[in-house]
């Protein structure tokens, strides 16, 4: 079994073999590789030139082929970006007794 080396955002450069790694082909040729990095376990994937599918496949690595779902090439900037406190926020409210009655105003307040 062939070992890989590749690096985590958050761990830096991790090796792992070719059991820890997928290929996904997308029907245009392109494609990406993912992980879980044995530091963290964050799942990291990866965009692949073709070169790179094929030495990975022919080391082992099982593949998929197929496209990404819509909502994966979706631009994230339609809104602001997510801060801590909404997430909080929205914490509090999935433990809310009434947080089926309560919902969120565009200015990010809670409103019954």
């Amino acid at each position: 079994m062939a070992t890989i080396r590749a690096t985590c955002p958050d761990c830096g450069d991790v090796e792992f073999t070719t059991r820890d790694v997928e290929v996904n082909v997308r029907v245009d040729g392109s494609g990406s590789y993912s992980f879980r990095c044995p530091g963290c376990t964050l799942l990291v994937v990866k965009p692949a030139e073709a070169r790179t599918i094929e030495l990975l496949v022919a080391s082992g690595v099982r593949a998929s082929s197929g496209d990404v779902p819509a909502e994966v090439r979706e631009r994230g900037d339609a809104g602001q970006p997510i801060t801590h406190d909404d997430l909080l926020d929205f914490h509090d409210l999935l433990h809310r007794d009434d947080s089926w009655q309560t919902s969120l105003s565009t200015d990010g307040n809670a409103t019954s």
